[in-house]
């Protein structure tokens, strides 16, 4: 049984082929991650998966239904969020509000401005769900802009689980974060992962982070399927070693 199954898919752009026949199937419950050098193709690769781009050939088929042809919209009803490697949220609001945005949107209430009665309670159990589990309690009434990159990405993070995805699709979660953020960054994933047992495909530079989040790895390499495999597997793979990790003298 796969959660996602990406099917010998192709991305071109003109005369530019940026993905090239590369196929992936993560399991439900797993966190998968993707890596490779700069230009491999994986943000082109999560744009395919997320509908943001169409393939040009081959297939994506999420919980058992094809889905290559489906808008981003449709995606998210039926279960796919996404995080982006630039944070979207908005800075001038606090926390709290942030979240409660995207629970309205989830709970199809984005037209209500003050829902009351039972859609007032479900909205703030909901809003304090995606609090509690994204660690931000503490920061709830802070404006977001004045919060650490850290905290910020946990709060992107907190809004898509407030959609409540069956896979969750991380773009860097950890991008220009420092030992600390990082760290704090991790642990988040960590606890969805594992306590919470979302499916999570992540892109991720950062290889301490990969190496110890990650159930499997998929190495990307100019547009094609370098690798995959459990991280010991990756980390001993001598072609893995030479195109990307570096091999020491």
């Amino acid at each position: 049984m796969t959660m996602l199954d990406v099917r010998n898919v192709t991305k071109q752009f003109g005369s530019l082929t940026a993905v090239s026949e590369v196929s992936m199937q993560v399991a439900p419950g797993e966190l998968r991650a993707i890596i490779g050098p700069n230009g491999a193709g994986k943000t082109t690769f999560f744009n395919m998966i997320s509908g943001f781009f169409a393939p040009t050939r081959g297939d994506i088929v999420f919980d058992g239904q094809v889905v290559t042809k489906l808008p981003v919209t449709q995606r998210v009803t039926m279960g796919m969020a996404r995080t982006f490697q630039i944070t979207e949220i908005f800075p001038e609001l606090s926390v709290r509000e942030n979240i409660r945005i995207g629970v309205e949107s989830a709970q199809g209430l984005r037209l209500q401005f003050w829902p009351g009665g039972r859609h007032a309670a479900a909205v703030n159990r909901a809003i304090d769900e995606a609090l509690t589990m994204s660690g931000l309690t503490p920061q709830a009434d802070r404006l977001v802009g004045e919060l650490s990159h850290g905290d910020q990405r946990a709060a992107e993070i907190a809004m898509a689980l407030t959609l409540k995805p069956r896979l969750l699709l991380l773009d860097e979660p950890t991008a220009g974060m420092g030992e600390h953020e990082t760290y704090a960054v991790a642990n988040l994933i960590r606890r969805l992962h594992k306590n919470s047992a979302y499916t999570i495909v992540l892109i991720e530079h950062d290889m301490r982070v990969v190496f110890n989040l990650a159930d499997k790895i998929t190495v990307l390499a100019e547009g094609k399927l370098l690798a995959e495999g459990t991280p010991a597997e990756i980390a001993d793979n001598p072609v893995v070693q030479a195109a990307y990790l570096g091999k020491a003298e």
